[in-house]
């Protein structure tokens, strides 16, 4: 849980405000113990105050000593660089409250040119404004139209996208349903001739030779002597007759 912002204001109650410094003076003490336990630092601590005649020193007198005598050996630049003093201090809250009253006021501003910018949708008329209110009301209306044109490019590119990507879907869709397709082959053209006499080359070739070998017309000699029929022979030429070859 956050603490509770402080109020950077003079407590005008005595009592209150020197119980207040008495927390706020503890709590620094200790802040600078966890610094430098911590962080493993050299620090140091003085305070002085309207309710006590000498200052209050952390850790000692030796080690603040110790401390500023380092301090010293920087250069000065070194030193000056994070240092502020009470008027320093105030001078940063002032130009830093100055910025937020800046900010402020830009924005007040826009919503109330904002305001007559939809007023004027409704029929009211300008003439009440001066030159200062126009040039503040036109730059408000350039805004507004800026963010016009951006959502209509943001929701164009939207539409294309949603469109390139529905095609997509669509095609894929078309290709997952569409059937597969068959390789037809041609088809076998048959001759009328019945089962029996389907029969390829290699059978026929076979019967052939089984026939001529039983009548001794073609044969095998002793080793690899292989005996041709003699086709001068009347007789073995007609074997080869048939009906195609008279």
């Amino acid at each position: 849980m956050t603490r509770k912002k402080v109020k950077l204001a003079f407590i005008t109650n005595d009592s209150a405000r020197k119980a207040t410094f008495k927390k706020r003076k503890k709590g620094l003490m200790k802040k600078v113990s966890e610094l430098s336990t911590l962080c493993g630092i050299d620090a140091c601590a003085i305070i002085y105050s309207p309710y006590e005649n000498q200052p209050e020193v952390w850790p000692n007198t030796m080690g603040a000593q110790r401390v500023l005598a380092e301090f010293k050996r920087m250069p000065e630049m070194e030193q000056s660089k994070k240092m502020v003093n009470q008027e320093s201090f105030i001078r940063q809250r002032i130009a830093k409250a100055s910025e937020q009253l800046k900010k402020q006021s830009k924005e007040n501003r826009e919503k109330e040119m904002t305001e007559v910018m939809y007023q004027s949708l409704t029929g009211k008329g300008l003439q009440n404004l001066n030159l200062g209110d126009l040039n503040d009301l036109g730059w408000v209306i350039d805004q507004n139209l800026k963010e016009i044109y951006k959502r209509i490019e943001a929701v164009k590119k939207g539409a294309s996208t949603s469109s390139v990507a529905a095609s997509h879907a669509a095609a894929v869709s078309q290709a997952a349903a569409a059937p597969p397709v068959v390789e037809q082959k041609p088809p076998v053209v048959e001759l009328g001739l019945d089962q029996g006499m389907q029969r390829t080359q290699a059978e026929w070739f076979t019967d052939w030779m089984n026939s001529n070998t039983s009548d001794q017309q073609l044969g095998f000699g002793h080793g690899d002597e292989m005996m041709m029929p003699n086709f001068n022979d009347n007789h073995n030429a007609s074997m080869w007759s048939n009906g195609f070859y008279p």
